[in-house]
């Protein structure tokens, strides 16, 4: 598996507040962690960085004393999401200076050719396989909560003045409810990871142009997300299964 990450300021910020790991290519534990932070001068990056170090832990900590079924493993992602939620609540709570802070949190798990994923938040995983790109993950966004009620199109949330405000993300409450879910991973396939200041300034036909024809994807996602305006924070982790 070709495994391509990398995170960027983008143009306009005054400080990164996304945060990933990527596990080593020798790690038993096939671990991919994507947050993307928000709120005070660097509340954000207190929580993306707390939320993933708190995710990759517990796993790590937990792994070899679950059952390796579909049930074991999305348990443990959800165990792993909750404590991840309480450690940024907790951590909010101590400073008032971090008190609006939270972050999103998208996580995957490789085991026996399957992806194992939780989601909170409005940063994104995507599947691709020949020449379709498809969203595998939810926004929790009010413009996503608009669109599925009808109420503004998919090309009006683009605009929409309230489009960076979540419904749901890790630190904001004492408990969340991630999005848990099981995927076959082929042979072929590509998975991308992104913070939306990926999506945000590409269409998925950029995005899947560039993975299907560029040698250093995340580089290249990257550098182009830059050229169309570089609005917000850019983090991109791509995993393509040779």
């Amino acid at each position: 598996m070709e495994v391509y990450a990398k995170t960027d300021i983008g143009k306009s910020r005054e400080m990164n507040q996304d945060y990933y790991y990527v596990s080593d290519e020798k790690d038993e534990i096939k671990l991919y962690i994507l947050a993307d932070g928000m709120g005070g001068y660097n509340g954000g990056e207190i929580a993306s960085k707390l939320a993933v170090e708190s995710v990759k832990n517990y796993i790590n900590h937990n792994y070899h004393s679950i059952e390796y079924d579909k049930d074991g493993i999305l348990n443990l992602m959800k165990e792993a999401i909750e404590y991840a939620n309480m450690m940024v609540y907790e951590k909010s709570k101590e400073d008032e200076t971090l008190n609006e802070m939270g972050t999103t949190l998208d996580v995957l798990l490789i085991y026996k050719e399957k992806l194992y994923i939780g989601h909170v938040g409005d940063s994104r995983i995507y599947g691709i396989r020949k020449n379709n790109i498809r969203r595998i993950t939810v926004d929790h966004s009010y413009v996503e909560k608009l669109i599925k009620d009808g109420s503004i199109t998919r090309e009006e949330a683009k605009t929409h003045p309230k489009r960076n405000m979540l419904i749901k993300a890790i630190g904001s409450n004492t408990f969340v409810v991630p999005d848990l879910m099981e995927k076959v991973f082929l042979k072929e396939d590509t998975i991308l990871m992104c913070s939306d200041g990926l999506n945000n300034m590409l269409s998925e036909e950029e995005i899947l142009k560039i993975i299907k024809e560029e040698k250093d994807v995340a580089e290249k996602l990257v550098e182009k997300a830059n050229e169309a305006g570089g609005t917000d924070n850019i983090t991109v982790i791509v995993l393509k299964n040779k």
